[in-house]
């Protein structure tokens, strides 16, 4: 029998909930063997992404019409599956989402409990407009539970930068986040790739912020899946938020030099490097993963990059043989939680701590293979000041012979883009 797209959701919600994989990595394995159309995959998505992104939300929704009891995994998936095609799905008929919950609880063996799930959905549906101004009441009076973050996170924003402009961000991670493209200099130029995305049906808008300059990034409103198409396969662009391209902007990599980049899997940095320098000179790109360094090989095969060197293993103190290096270092991941659809469930604040290390770490080990008077970029996608500006003047505070040139945090309510920090630091000749 072939697996319904709700079935599918509930199939991976309920893995997700044994395991500490990310919900992307299981919807993706998921669909690779699913027998389910286009709309339907893109259904499937909806439903897991959106109940993830709502958990906290639905779960209030559910403890009100159930005095807070706690449910079986099984049914608290369900309702969460019910409830969220109700309240945020409105291409779906009310009617709809009732009866296909119900029967897919008695098919996954719930059929004692179908009265039940009946009942607390239909409940839900006779006080939809109490109950829509209840969602949006929350969203002032409880923000956590209104944007379905945790409380100490939220609680971070809102000692940064109080109420609305926590509510912005809180607002912006949960929306599905737009594709962008980057074209490709080395294969292609922007009127070429333009001319070929309308023959394949790409719908596209251009979009232009202060360090991309003209026709370089690209929305992609509408497309045929993108592995399919032809620019794609010949590597005519590579899929990264704007907000990725800033790093390397204030690198100015130049052709001929020797560049390092650090942690460089997946390879969207490392690829516009050699685009900058017209695929001349020399870019080690390094990562500690094996598996992920596979991807910028594979990502530098299709956009025809020939100077890019890979080495497994972070850096370790060498000569000081590089004229530039990229530390795009792993941090928490806050810049980007609404393409990172369960980590703001995953994350804890000791971990910000931990990464810090790591972070520092990795600086001074850059910073023993750069030239005097060299460039040493410093990245990362969090928006926390212990990753970022802190972060940086504790590097400057242990190496006299750096001087910061400059930095820059973008924030999704400020740049509409991922949130990300850069700086740029030179070492003294």
């Amino acid at each position: 029998m072939v697996e319904s797209p709700r079935e599918i959701a509930v199939r991976i919600l309920q893995r997700r909930q044994r395991s500490r994989e990310y919900v992307e990595r299981l919807l993706e394995e998921a669909l690779s063997t699913a027998s389910i159309s286009g709309p339907d995959r893109g259904l499937c998505q909806e439903l897991t992404y959106g109940i993830v992104r709502w958990e906290k939300t639905l779960d209030h929704l559910i403890a009100r019409k159930t005095a807070g009891r706690t449910q079986n995994s099984m049914l608290r998936i369900l309702l969460q599956l019910g409830l969220y095609q109700i309240f945020w799905l409105e291409r779906i008929p009310h009617h709809a989402a009732v009866h296909e919950t119900v029967e897919l609880g008695k098919r996954l063996g719930l059929g004692p409990k179908a009265g039940f799930l009946n009942a607390v959905l239909r409940g839900y549906i006779r006080e939809e407009a109490e109950t829509r101004k209840l969602l949006e009441d929350l969203k002032k009076s409880d923000l956590p539970t209104g944007y379905s973050h945790p409380e100490w996170l939220v609680e971070r924003f809102l000692a940064r930068w109080g109420g609305e402009k926590t509510a912005q961000l809180l607002e912006w991670n949960n929306q599905p986040p737009p594709t962008f493209a980057r074209v490709n200099r080395l294969k292609t130029d922007s009127a070429a790739l333009i001319a070929l995305w309308r023959e394949e049906g790409v719908d596209y808008v251009t979009r232009q912020w202060d360090w991309t300059g003209e026709l370089l990034a690209f929305e992609l409103k509408s497309h045929p899946p993108l592995a399919s198409l032809r620019s794609f396969q010949d590597g005519f662009f590579y899929v990264q938020d704007p907000s990725t391209l800033l790093a390397v902007q204030l690198l100015e990599p130049k052709p001929g030099e020797r560049v390092l980049d650090l942690c460089a899997a997946p390879g969207g940095k490392t690829t516009y490097m050699a685009q900058l320098m017209e695929n001349h000179g020399c870019i080690i790109a390094q990562d500690n993963q094996p598996d992920r360094l596979k991807l910028v090989e594979e990502n530098c095969r299709r956009l025809g990059v020939a100077c890019v060197e890979t080495g497994v293993g972070m850096a370790r103190p060498q000569s000081d043989e590089f004229d530039r290096i990229l530390v795009d270092a792993p941090c928490s991941n806050t810049g980007v939680l609404r393409r990172r659809v369960d980590l703001r469930w995953l994350i804890r604040a000791e971990e910000i701590t931990r990464l810090s290390r790591v972070q520092l770490e990795l600086l001074g080990q850059a910073a023993a293979q750069l030239k005097a008077g060299g460039t040493l970029v410093y990245s990362t996608c969090s928006l926390e000041t212990e990753e970022n500006e802190k972060l940086v003047q504790q590097f400057l505070a242990q190496n006299a012979h750096f001087k910061l040139d400059k930095e820059r945090q973008l924030l999704p309510f400020v740049e509409g883009v991922d949130g990300a920090y850069v700086a740029r630091l030179r070492k003294d000749l």
